[in-house]
């Protein structure tokens, strides 16, 4: 009794069971899955032999119940025909033979007594017995209906706690990343390239300013030339009026 009862226990549980609550807490879920599927299976399996064998039982005890019954009954039509010949023969003057039945009669209704005793007592049992059928029935249609049910879903089922999983790392992976931290790795590679682009604009602005500075000496150069041609020019144009 003590082992349908654990069984009951279990079996109650099971039926119970807050599959999505399980899920939530579970590290593998696909594993917590199949696990879920291989208990049930399992607990079914053990729930259905308790069962019968406790209605097995409990057919037994009724068998007996109705033949303590049955027994009772007979054993009191004894007595009352054994009363009633006594009565008739007393009524005779056959006072021996009187007596005799009615130690008959005692007879019977003590043995009546007997199996109306035992019928009573075992009442309970097969009440008690019963309640746990009924236990065991209402929990066996529970756990194959969530059996069933998990089966069908266990697809769905992993595939989002995959998903929930795939996004709390994602979600993980962007909160480690603060790309407005000026101290961040990504900030420090930014200013570099910054630096870097300065210091190649600073170098062509450099290399342009001396290239303009040459130029305006070749100007400068030019223009004193001109002057010393156009001088040169003079002094030849000046030199006849002297001669003459």
């Amino acid at each position: 009794m003590a082992q349908k009862q654990t069984l009951l226990g279990r079996v109650a549980q099971l039926a119970k069971a807050n599959i999505n609550s399980l899920l939530d807490r579970a590290e593998d879920p696909e594993k917590m899955l199949d696990q879920l599927v291989r208990d049930y299976t399992n607990s079914i399996a053990e729930a259905e032999e308790a069962v019968a064998q406790t209605i097995a039982q409990v057919r037994m005890i009724e068998a007996d119940h109705r033949e303590d019954v049955e027994a009772a009954s007979e054993w009191g039509r004894k007595a009352a025909a054994a009363s009633n010949k006594a009565e008739q023969l007393r009524a005779s003057g056959d006072t021996a033979g009187a007596d005799k039945f009615d130690s008959l009669a005692k007879v019977a209704i003590g043995r009546q007594i007997q199996f109306e005793n035992e019928a009573r007592d075992s009442q309970p049992v097969i009440d008690s017995q019963n309640a746990t059928v009924e236990q065991l029935k209402g929990g066996l249609t529970s756990m194959k209906t969530k059996l069933e049910d998990l089966k069908s879903r266990r697809a769905s089922l992993v595939a989002r706690a995959r998903t929930a999983e795939a996004q709390t790392r994602v979600h993980d992976a962007m909160s480690s990343i603060n790309v407005l931290d000026p101290t961040s790795e990504l900030s420090r590679f930014e200013d570099r390239i910054k630096h870097q682009e300065a210091l190649v604009q600073g170098r062509a602005e450099v290399q342009a300013t001396t290239l303009e500075d040459q130029f305006a000496e070749l100007d400068d150069y030019g223009a004193d030339a001109e002057i010393e041609a156009r001088l040169q020019s003079l002094k030849v144009q000046d030199k006849p009026a002297l001669g003459s």
